[in-house]
């Protein structure tokens, strides 16, 4: 039984995440949750898990899992805000049973020391810039889990960020949605608040399409619908400039 429920985890196999370093992670982590479910496991079931189909919800996810233990672990201890942040984002995705068994995975992963800059690596070889801009945001949602940010999960997203070739215009835009200051919105929109008003209508263009959920579409209904409050963020963003300048 445990298996055949540890083998749904990230929602029907894993490609070229269980390659590399991420496969050497994840391995453990799924040896252990098995170990711990049944037992024992004998080689024809590790092998199971690790040449399953490849699946592309599933290299996010497992992507996702281990930069969250990473940022999770930077500043020397774990949050259960930010467990319970990341579980509710797992049970949008796969329902709570699933989510129990992925939230299991994670705090195996927390356990082990994470090489950050070859995982990282793996991630940008394979994974579309539309989707490391989700993950980045996405983290900056766990380090405001607890309501108290921590100098050192910040300075983790920006080592991650940096490693997945995520520019600093883009960096500055994401954080810019979670901590607001005075020229928040026009960080969001990767502009100066000296930007002429049709520099603030093109900004907005460029970044509805950069932003757009349709981007992350091939990862499902639910990564689709976190990637529309960022989008959501982008509009909100124009229209505050747009109210404040007056301009239609």
């Amino acid at each position: 039984m445990a298996k055949i429920q540890f083998g749904k985890w990230l929602g029907g196999g894993l490609g070229w995440a269980l390659g590399g370093p991420l496969g050497g992670i994840l391995g453990f982590a799924l040896g252990s949750a098995i170990d711990a479910a049944s037992g024992t496991v004998n080689d024809n079931v590790r092998a199971d898990y690790t040449s399953g189909t490849t699946s592309h919800v599933g290299d996010f996810t497992a992507s996702l899992l281990v930069l969250s233990a990473a940022v999770m672990k930077s500043d020397g201890r774990v949050m259960q805000s930010e467990l319970d942040y990341v579980k509710k984002f797992l049970a949008k995705n796969f329902g709570e049973t699933h989510a129990q068994q992925q939230l299991q995975l994670l705090k195996n992963i927390l356990a082990q020391d994470i090489p950050l800059h070859d995982v990282c690596n793996q991630i940008k070889h394979f994974m579309p810039h539309s989707e490391r801009l989700q993950i980045v945001h996405y983290l900056f949602g766990i380090s405001k889990a607890d309501n108290h940010v921590h100098e050192a999960e910040l300075q983790t997203i920006h080592t991650i960020a940096n490693y997945l070739n995520v520019s600093a215009a883009d960096f500055d835009s994401l954080k810019a949605m979670y901590f607001r200051d005075t020229y928040s919105d026009y960080k969001i929109l990767e502009i100066e608040a000296s930007a002429t008003d049709e520099e603030v209508k093109k900004a907005y263009r460029k970044m509805a399409i950069k932003f757009h959920p349709d981007k992350v579409a091939v990862l499902g209904d639910e990564v689709q619908k976190a990637a529309n409050e960022k989008f959501q963020k982008v509009q909100q963003a124009y229209e505050n400039i747009r109210k404040q300048r007056g301009f239609s």
